[in-house]
């Protein structure tokens, strides 16, 4: 390919809504285009490099097994007659023309579970994992981050059958070790942690990490190797008793002090002497008071999980008001009308200040025995500094990026569409399933977030654009374009991929080009060309060194 020939234009400025490292390259390098918020463009680079990631993770996918399929995006609302709720307001519905109500594909599971159900009766037939890489759409209400969170991307979903547990946990434990040679092969820099399965059901799942001090996702590790998302990570309690003596609960003026910052000083007290209280809604039906010491956060998954539910939202005005208590000044004493969970570590607590359910006043000096607690549970957000509870020891805490998930989904989907097969006695049987995500476009930003610099983009050598760039210093100089020409149709000839730089710009604007878009060895023909020579430049080291035109030719670029 001519660069002179090719639709291509790069950008010396990041774009002004552009925050991370990954969006500014790929839309200065001509990778990607926005079309509106959350959805992008592959431009040709973008579109070459998407390509061969999805062919790293085709081939693995392959040799695992597995069998590529590809279903459609646009699909009866019906199909997901179980999970509308989950998805809500993140679902794209629409109507065709004969009023039938559509959607435009999130997940695949139910759809996959169809084609099995009808096409597999026995025993005989399983085994079995398909899998797909195609468009998903999802209505964030925030897309951010270039490709890292959109509206429309790329996913490589798939699904295992089995006829029992153990041929799941056999289907599980094959997908990791694929995705774990997915990421490697990728050279990527990842951690697998232990996840929430949120609306996908099922009994276990596990995220694929790439670590990164711009993920979104913060993650929970210690070294004994135990690794967790904060919706996940355990919080280990011990109750202990404490020596202080109790004392009793007085009402206190606190003036506009609504939060717990604005309580410390004018009470003298420390954060973690307070007792914090969350009012959610959960599945707008139910009203939920948590309760968690002044220093730590309420993490809701764990708290879905506690009461049960799907949705949560924080309360209003008005749903604080319903329970009988006062935004800003909530406690967890004579409330109406709702459940109260409390964190675990709010037992050891004695002593603390909580809200009175009273406009500009608090108590100080409350205990357990003047709250009233429906329900005791983990629900607090784990956090560095806390204690292992595998072994004892303090866990760390990290930032990544998920590029994939892995669940264990047992006969959540199989029992609801009847997917089943028929054993060696002739008995009917749910069959067990698992779903294997990866986020192809989201792991094209987790690669350049890890390895570009400065000057650009420094990819895998087998996802580079080109594995060679060779770039004419002058074109204005005869003897240089007849050697780069000799050169780029030699590699052509020997099915290398090159990209030939034959634009009338300067040899400075030309190589700041191929070090942005990441091609992994560039070749100068420039001054050199007299003495029978060119440069060579590795752009993933910056190693530049001066080579002959017959050692050039000969070279087997990958």
């Amino acid at each position: 390919m001519r660069i002179s020939k090719m639709f291509f234009k790069t950008f010396k400025e990041d774009p002004q809504d552009a925050e991370i490292k990954s969006h500014k390259l790929m839309v200065r390098a001509g990778y990607i285009k926005k079309q509106t918020a959350g959805v992008y463009m592959f431009l040709p680079l973008g579109l070459r490099v998407l390509h061969k990631l999805e062919n790293v993770i085709r081939e693995e996918m392959d040799k695992s097994g597995a069998c590529e399929m590809q279903m459609t995006s646009l699909l009866p609302i019906e199909a997901y007659a179980s999970r509308v709720e989950h998805f809500g307001k993140d679902m794209f519905r629409l109507f065709d023309r004969t009023g039938k109500e559509m959607c435009l594909g999130p997940s695949h599971e139910e759809i996959f579970t169809n084609v099995v159900k009808d096409a597999v009766t026995s025993y005989k037939q399983l085994p079995l994992i398909l899998y797909q890489i195609q468009t998903k759409f999802r209505d964030e209400v925030r897309p951010r981050f270039g490709l890292m969170r959109g509206k429309e991307f790329l996913m490589k979903d798939a699904y295992s059958y089995d006829v029992d547990q153990e041929g799941l946990d056999k289907s599980y434990n094959l997908m990791a070790e694929t995705y774990k040679k997915i990421f490697n092969r990728l050279g990527l820099d990842f951690v697998i942690v232990n996840a929430d399965n949120g609306s996908m059901g099922g009994s276990a799942s596990q995220e694929f990490m790439v670590k990164s001090n711009i993920g979104e996702d913060e993650i929970i590790v210690c070294e004994c190797g135990y690794a967790a998302n904060t919706e996940k990570a355990e919080c280990t309690f011990v109750e202990e008793k404490s020596n202080v003596e109790k004392k009793s609960k007085k009402l206190t003026h606190t003036p506009n002090l609504k939060t717990i910052s604005d309580l410390v000083e004018p009470l003298g007290k420390k954060e973690s002497d307070m007792l914090k209280a969350v009012v959610y809604r959960i599945d707008n039906k139910q009203t939920v008071v948590a309760l968690v010491p002044g220093d730590r956060e309420v993490e809701e998954t764990k708290l879905i999980r506690a009461v049960g539910g799907i949705n949560i939202e924080m309360a209003s005005v008005e749903d604080i008001e319903a329970i009988g208590s006062v935004a800003g000044f909530v406690g967890a004493i004579d409330l109406v009308n709702c459940k109260v969970v409390a964190d675990n570590s709010v037992k050891n607590m004695v002593n603390f200040i909580i809200g009175a359910n009273k406009m500009d006043y608090h108590y100080e000096d409350a205990n357990l025995e003047d709250i009233k607690v429906d329900l005791f549970a983990d629900i607090k957000r784990a956090q560095a500094g806390d204690v292992c509870a595998r072994c004892g020891r303090t866990l760390q805490s990290i930032r990544g990026i998920e590029v994939g998930h892995i669940f264990k989904q047992n006969t959540r989907y199989t029992e609801e569409l009847q997917c089943k097969y028929l054993d060696e006695f002739g008995k009917s049987n749910y069959m067990q399933m698992g779903a294997y995500g990866i986020g192809v476009t989201r792991t094209l930003s987790a690669l350049i977030e890890q390895n570009a610099d400065d000057k650009g983009m420094i990819w895998p050598d087998e996802i580079a654009p080109y594995a060679v760039e060779i770039v004419i210093a002058n074109v204005k100089n005869s003897e240089q374009v007849e050697m780069a020409e000799k050169l780029y149709n030699q590699y052509l000839n020997k099915g290398i991929e090159v990209i030939l730089d034959d634009r009338i710009d300067s040899i400075g604007a030309k190589l700041k080009d191929a070090e942005l878009i990441g091609v992994s060895n560039i070749i100068v023909v420039g001054k050199n060309t007299a003495d029978g020579n060119a440069e060579l430049i590795v752009r993933k080291t910056g190693e530049k060194q001066v080579l002959s035109f017959e050692n050039l030719m000969n070279m087997s670029w990958k």
